[in-house]
């Protein structure tokens, strides 16, 4: 495993410890059953994007802030090599944090990257109105915000606010994107 998915592993069991949780109590809020957060927890498994975004939805936090949350202190400039990459082998999806978040700054880029077919479904947005710009840099995608469908080409920009399920398809060609979150 990576240094960074041992990091999550430790911040995603100081959370649910924090809350006063058990894995029992956990596993029925988020739908992941028991096994699979534990091994999570104890970074024998990388979480895919759909549990991680199942997590953040009971813990009241985006991706990218659980993302940060273990990635620990950001600089004003970081260099591509020094950029966390994170990847969901099981769905397809690629992600680097282009600008980490910063605890005194609020917004951040993420870029995205779809194998071609790849579906990411997040049922629920962890923080109710989270403003996202979304701009498709090759293949295409369509995106489900809410209960509305739209087909990116590159160079369209989706811009939305979180306040329901959102689902990321990526086309045949698959789909790779930059998201500024604010």
């Amino acid at each position: 495993m990576s240094d960074l998915t041992t990091r999550l592993a430790d911040r995603l069991r100081a959370l649910r410890r924090e809350r006063g949780m058990t894995l029992e109590a956990l596993a029925a809020e988020c739908g992941v059953s028991r096994g699979t957060l534990s091994r999570i927890e104890t970074g024998e498994t990388s979480p895919t994007a759909e549990v991680l975004g199942r997590l953040g939805a009971v813990y009241g936090l985006p991706i990218s802030r659980l993302m940060r949350m273990a990635e620990g202190e950001t600089a004003p400039l970081v260099r591509k090599m020094d950029q966390d990459v994170w990847e969901d082998a099981e769905s397809g999806f690629f992600r680097r944090d282009v600008s980490p978040p910063a605890d005194d700054l609020s917004g951040h880029v993420i870029e995205g990257r779809m194998r071609p077919g790849a579906v990411l479904r997040y049922d629920r947005t962890p923080v109710q109105d989270l403003e996202h710009h979304l701009v498709l840099q090759e293949g295409d995608l369509i995106m489900e915000v809410a209960d509305t469908s739209y087909r990116l080409a590159p160079g369209d920009c989706l811009r939305y606010r979180l306040d329901g399920s959102t689902v990321f398809r990526a086309g045949a060609d698959g789909a790779a994107y930059y998201i500024f979150i604010l």
